[in-house]
């Protein structure tokens, strides 16, 4: 290892002994970044000095260096901890068993989302916040003071449109981030904490496992995918953990095309909460299709089944100033990474408005949205769910709000729209992770899988006479 650091020149965030240690497990990324920043002379050295090192060992640099790793955590430990035995209390080994224990375990599952997701999440942050931040915050007051003073200040119509037009930044963008998915996204990101303070998602994992199975996945995999349910772009990048390639690439193309992110997910709860019965048949329909999808993902995609194996730490009482941590970290998170797409957002279609690529776009997706039945102002939602799928449901939310919307043709644009593309932030990771050939592949599976499923639940609508 000396031998490389001596040789890097280059100047590198981490430490050259680390940055050393990385070339020798084989990192890429490292390799990539240590290729560019040094001279050909000088990478070939370090690759010639790699390759005669792995001569020495039996077992691959990276298992070995994580073996000597563990050591030295080993000695750590021994030196600065003492332990004492503590025996798991009756009650406690209870608790522990009736979460996994599918008969209680699914039930208990069943009130978590209900409680936490339907009542906290879909009633109180997806309708008495959004209805008081909308109505009273922005409609009420921010909107009629930032139009009147663009009037008064701003001579430029087109820089008036911007600001504070139909898609304006304020009036569209804010509005958006602000009064309708930030309330959400917040209540989503606490109830999420609490679960991952008590030490309930590796309980999950176990109990999941058996139904994963089916989509050639393990009990691990749930993790990804409930983090989906906050950001599916976080949730890709959590792929990483997954122990096969092929896990990686299914638990990726689930979380495109059938896991709603915590904006998209509580506005659509939000909609459907005051039509209980198409709330069971989205449900329903995007469950079946996740299903179905992945158990032929699981069946054509190649690769061996990874075993499932996982350390279960013990339930706990949520700490509340861990849980507000978490809360605060990830909201913090949302006002740096995402507000900024959607005022982005707003920019990008009062350029598509005024080049005309908008309408030429709309144009595209108005076809398959009224062979769905439904109106073609809904093409909007379509698009913005490209750019973001909670963008998207808070489009439909507006269509819903001002009675654009029935009951059957609501229920038939959430499941499609919540089938739809990836937003661009997804696709962008899923390119990184999943290549460019996987990315659009995963990209076009979802939006045929998407419309199909819509048309098929608005003929299966229209057959039964199911009135929504």
């Amino acid at each position: 290892m000396g031998k490389i650091v001596l040789q890097l020149k280059g100047k590198y965030r981490l430490s050259r002994r680390a940055i050393a240690l990385l070339l020798l497990s084989g990192d890429k990324d490292t390799h990539a970044i240590v290729k560019n920043l040094e001279n050909r002379r000088d990478y070939t050295t370090i690759s010639r000095i790699i390759d005669d090192t792995r001569k020495h060992y039996e077992m691959p640099l990276s298992y070995v260096i994580g073996l000597k790793r563990q050591s030295q955590a080993d000695m750590i430990v021994k030196h600065t901890t003492r332990l004492s035995p503590k025996r798991q209390d009756a009650f406690s080994g209870i608790l522990d068993y009736i979460t996994i224990w599918p008969v209680t375990g699914i039930p208990i599952l069943f009130l978590v989302l209900y409680y936490g997701l339907y009542k906290f999440v879909g009633g109180f942050g997806a309708r008495t916040a959004v209805d008081f931040l909308e109505m009273r915050v922005f409609r009420a007051f921010i909107n009629p003071l930032a139009i009147a003073l663009i009037d008064k200040y701003v001579s430029s119509e087109i820089l008036r449109e911007l600001i504070v037009g139909e898609y304006g930044i304020i009036t569209l963008g804010l509005r958006y981030a602000i009064a309708v998915v930030l309330p959400i996204v917040g209540t989503f990101f606490i109830v999420f904490s609490v679960l991952e303070d008590t030490g309930y998602l590796p309980r999950l994992s176990l109990l999941v496992d058996r139904a994963l199975k089916l989509v050639g996945l393990t009990g691990r995999a749930v993790i990804p995918l409930a983090l989906g349910l906050g950001c599916d772009t976080m949730a890709t990048l959590v792929t990483r953990t997954l122990e096969s390639r092929r896990e990686r690439v299914i638990t990726t193309f689930l979380l495109a095309l059938a896991v709603p992110c915590s904006g998209q997910l509580g506005v659509i709860m939000g909609m459907l909460s005051q039509r209980p019965l198409a709330l069971v048949v989205w449900a329903v329909s995007i469950l079946a299709v996740f299903l179905l999808s992945g158990f032929i993902a699981g069946k054509i995609i190649p690769g061996e089944k990874a075993a499932f194996v996982m350390e279960v730490p013990p339930l706990r009482m949520p700490v509340l100033s861990n849980v507000l941590t978490k809360t605060m970290v990830r909201i913090k998170w949302y006002f740096a990474e995402i507000i900024p797409v959607f005022i982005g957002t707003s920019l990008f279609i009062w350029v598509g408005r005024i080049t005309g690529i908008l309408d030429v776009l709309i144009s595209y997706l108005r076809v398959p949205v009224c062979v769905l039945g439904l109106p073609e102002e809904a093409a909007f939602a379509f698009l913005f769910g490209f750019l973001r799928r909670d963008y998207g449901a808070a489009g439909l939310y507006d269509l819903f709000r001002a009675g654009r919307l029935s009951g059957t043709e609501l229920v038939v644009a959430c499941v499609t729209l919540t089938l739809f593309v990836p937003c661009i932030a997804q696709f962008s990771i899923m390119w990184k992770e999943r290549g460019g050939l996987g990315a659009v592949a995963i990209a076009a599976s979802t939006m045929i899988i998407a419309f199909l499923s819509g048309m098929a639940l608005s003929l299966a609508l229209a057959w039964s006479g199911l009135v929504l």
